[in-house]
């Protein structure tokens, strides 16, 4: 086809999201450069990285790293706008709402190249969320929006966006599969850790909301600690930090809570799947708690992803104690749900096809 697209991603979960799209399109034969901001400086995101997962190399590395949002977004922006010039592309694609997704679409637009926007109309209706910002601004920039669910196209539909809206479903559910895979082949977590299948909770804390917030964080880890089975909890490097500067290690000194460092994803696909249940307030992983059936318990005060609650594999708590405590005795399964038809890294390479061929 020889067509030439540019993927942009800053993360690591970007870097999955990316990786069965990118193989559908480079199958078909597109000629993809894949652009590393650097926005998430990541140990982890090594050459093992790479190839354990076997996803592409990026052909660029911004080494942009941390800064406050409006110093990083400006740096990726002009650093952006060099490689777009280089390589002008048929198109750009960026994925999800971190600055990176932001600083991509900016440039693209500015430059009048076709963007593509994957996780587009995505909603929290919470402006506090600096992820809340970079959605509505890529997706009201965007010229093909890749909508995960059906509220996703009804909320781009209640601002004015209709044209290019695609229902294509969710690129985390191939990723899910595909490395769920790889996970039962390579993963040894469970055993280093001594660990039985549906024995223990998974643990996952790291939005600001919930760190940065002394009574919140307080509230979590007290509610943690009268858990009724044992709590494995790969803690966050922003976790551990505010932690310590709020004074609130000694609630993590508890026999109920297994304290590792971060794992790598296939690892946590391990951990998550063989869990009696999920307590987090990351939105992937109350996606993949849903699509590999463990009941999610979300410590937020709202969810994107509100099909997972109307299925009732998740149960949104906040951090209030007794809500945390009543969900933990509650645990049950939800509602029998068909994913036969969830891959969606196919059809967007068709609607790629259909838009810039």
């Amino acid at each position: 086809m020889g067509l030439n697209i540019v993927s942009i991603v800053g993360a690591r979960p970007q870097f999955i999201k990316l990786a069965p799209l990118s193989k559908v399109l480079r199958e078909e034969g597109f000629k993809e450069t894949i652009v590393h901001t650097g926005q998430h400086y990541d140990d982890n995101m090594s050459d093992i990285f790479f190839k354990e997962l076997e996803i592409p190399e990026p052909d660029y590395n911004l080494g942009i790293g941390s800064g406050s949002h409006g110093e990083q977004t400006g740096k990726m922006l002009i650093a952006i706008e060099e490689v777009l010039m280089k390589r002008k592309p048929d198109l750009v694609i960026v994925y999800g709402d971190t600055n990176s997704t932001l600083a991509g679409a900016l440039a693209s637009s500015k430059l009048h190249i076709k963007l593509a926007h994957v996780e587009a109309g995505l909603r929290s209706f919470n402006k506090m969320m600096p992820e809340e910002i970079n959605r509505i601004v890529t997706d009201h920039l965007s010229d093909i929006l890749f909508c995960p669910t059906e509220t996703a196209v009804k909320n781009l539909e209640k601002e004015g966006i209709t044209k290019g809206v695609y229902l294509v479903g969710d690129i985390m559910f191939d990723a899910l599969m595909y490395f769920s895979r790889m996970s039962e082949e390579k993963s040894k977590i469970l055993q280093n850790l001594k660990l039985n299948p549906k024995e223990y909770y998974l643990l996952t804390i790291h939005r600001a909301e919930n760190t940065d917030n002394y009574d919140r964080l307080k509230n979590i880890l007290l509610a943690i600690a009268q858990f009724r089975r044992k709590a494995v909890f790969p803690i966050h490097p922003r976790t551990r930090s505010r932690i310590k500067e709020f004074n609130l290690g000694n609630y993590l000194d508890n026999e109920n809570i297994l304290l590792i460092d971060p794992v790598g994803y296939l690892d946590m696909i391990s951990l998550e799947k063989n869990a009696f249940a999920i307590f987090t307030d990351s939105g992937g992983v109350q996606k993949e708690a849903f699509w590999l059936r463990v009941p999610c318990i979300t410590l937020r005060d709202e969810t994107e992803w509100i099909e997972t609650v109307k299925y009732g594999w998740n149960t949104l708590v906040g951090a209030n104690i007794e809500k945390i405590l009543e969900a933990e005795r509650n645990i049950k399964e939800g509602d029998y749900v068909d994913f036969s038809d969830y891959y969606s890294a196919p059809k967007m390479k068709e609607v790629v096809i259909k838009e810039i061929s």
